[in-house]
C-alpha cells in the first residue's frame, strides 16, 4: 500500500526529511569516506559532511514536530530516531512512517 507524502502534514515533512538525510548517510559513508581513504581525496567529505549534518538536524527537528503533533509512543520516536543512524535504516524505516501517516490521516477523519 503506498501513502502518498502530504507536505502540509507535520508526518508528510518528517517522510521527506527521513528520505533526504538517508540519502545523504549513504552518500557520505558510501561515496565520500572511501574516497578520503581509499582514494586520497577528502575534499568530498569537506562538502558532504555538513550537508549531512543539516540533513540530520532537518530531520530530528521534524521528527519534533510530528512526535509532538500528537499519535506518538516515546517508543515509535527514540525508535525513529536511532535508526537514522544506521545506513538504509531511514528507508527501512519509510513503512512504518506511512503506516503511521495513514493512520494519524485516519484518526483526525474519525470524530
Amino acid at each position: 500500500m503506498s501513502v502518498p507524502i502530504d507536505m502540509r502534514t507535520p508526518m508528510g515533512r518528517l517522510r521527506v526529511a527521513s528520505r533526504i538525510e538517508g540519502v545523504t548517510l549513504i552518500t557520505l559513508i558510501g561515496v565520500a569516506v572511501p574516497l578520503k581513504y581509499l582514494g586520497g581525496e577528502p575534499g568530498f567529505v569537506g562538502l558532504m559532511g555538513p550537508v549531512h549534518g543539516v540533513a540530520f538536524v532537518a530531520y530530528l527537528l521534524m521528527l519534533t514536530e510530528a512526535a509532538a503533533a500528537g499519535g506518538w509512543r516515546a517508543s515509535e520516536v527514540v525508535r525513529t530516531a536511532l535508526l537514522t543512524v544506521i545506513p538504509f535504516g531511514p528507508f527501512l524505516n519509510d513503512g512504518f512512517l506511512a503506516r503511521k501517516a495513514a493512520a494519524i490521516a485516519q484518526a483526525e477523519v474519525q470524530p
